[in-house]
């Protein structure tokens, strides 16, 4: 055996526990940033139907509703029901929070416009929820689709159908993406409001890693993107916002929303905005409060903020 080859074996010797311990140091974080991620925080509801009316005084007529997404997973959310045939709007909440963060605005929405309002946790959000884990936009379109559907089952006492007009879909950041891929798949939906919309599934899976992790680093949002993509199990779709955007049909009415400078996702929901193809987006921007800190809120933010929206979705769906 020459001396090199010794050399190289020596090396070999040296090195390959070494980097194995690397191999299973990433392996080991990869696992642990997935997991985590796609197990939202959770906590109580800020609210709910039963305590609103408690503070209000007036009963409101909000009810628990069920329903299977079509991979076969159940699905739940608060539904305020309107005038019979009237148009629906349904509002979906962002990464880490739930339907409760969205029940002023419900409310609101449905007293001004008679509007039906459904609005569900999406999966892996709420107390204790029925399905577990959240896939961060791999699933959640489709998922709105269901709630769709669930809305076309509804009957009035009559039995006539309590959603006859078109859907109108609200989300923030998570729920935008799922907004927007909802949008492209049923025609029905007539008009969208965006908020604090994520480039892509990438950036909000980067995003939501920092959070977890505590720590801003390239590497982390990438091992997180690789660990959801292997947990999907071939699910995960990267499909950028944008093209998601293009795709939609020119009868959309768009609104997105953003907050100032400080907005985490400003730059990106701003970009969103120049994709529609028909080009008749509304913008509002520089908005002291926007969805994604609503519960932050003052009255006179959160005054302003549901009113931009409600009047959007008023005048889009009639």
């Amino acid at each position: 055996m020459s001396s090199r080859s010794r050399l190289v074996r020596r090396l070999g010797r040296v090195f390959l526990p070494f980097l194995l311990i690397v191999v299973v140091a990433m392996a080991a974080t990869t696992i642990w940033i997935a997991y985590g991620i796609t197990r939202p925080p959770r906590a109580p509801y800020l609210v709910t139907p039963k305590t609103f009316s408690q503070v209000t005084g007036p009963t409101l007529n909000a009810t628990d509703a069920t329903w299977n997404n079509h991979d076969g997973t159940k699905a739940r959310g608060w539904l305020i029901p309107g005038a019979e045939g009237a148009p629906a709007v349904i509002l979906l909440h962002r990464y880490g929070a739930d339907r409760s963060w969205l029940l002023n605005l419900a409310v609101k929405l449905n007293e001004t416009t008679n509007f039906t309002v459904l609005w569900p946790d999406l999966r892996g959000h709420g107390e204790n929820p029925p399905v577990n884990t959240s896939l961060l936009g791999a699933v959640e379109g489709d998922d709105a689709t269901a709630a769709i559907d669930y809305l076309h089952t509804l009957k009035t006492p009559l039995g006539k159908p309590q959603v006859a007009g078109p859907i109108g879909l609200y989300g923030v950041e998570l729920g935008a993406y799922a907004a927007l891929d909802a949008a492209r798949r049923y025609p029905e939906v007539r008009a969208l409001a965006l908020d604090s919309a994520p480039g892509s599934p990438d950036d909000l899976i980067s995003a939501v890693t920092i959070r977890h992790t505590s720590m801003n680093n390239s590497l982390l949002g990438r091992l997180g993107s690789w660990g959801v993509r292997i947990y999907s199990l071939g699910k995960y779709h990267n499909t950028p916002s944008c093209d998601l955007a293009r795709s939609l049909k020119k009868e959309v009415k768009v609104v997105v929303l953003t907050g100032d400078e400080g907005d985490p996702w400003r730059a990106s929901t701003l970009a969103l905005a120049k994709c529609f193809a028909n080009g008749a987006v509304e913008v509002k921007k520089d908005l002291a409060l926007t969805g994604f800190n609503l519960p932050s809120s003052t009255g006179e933010q959160e005054e302003t903020y549901d009113r931009s929206v409600i009047e959007f979705f008023d005048k889009a769906l009639r």
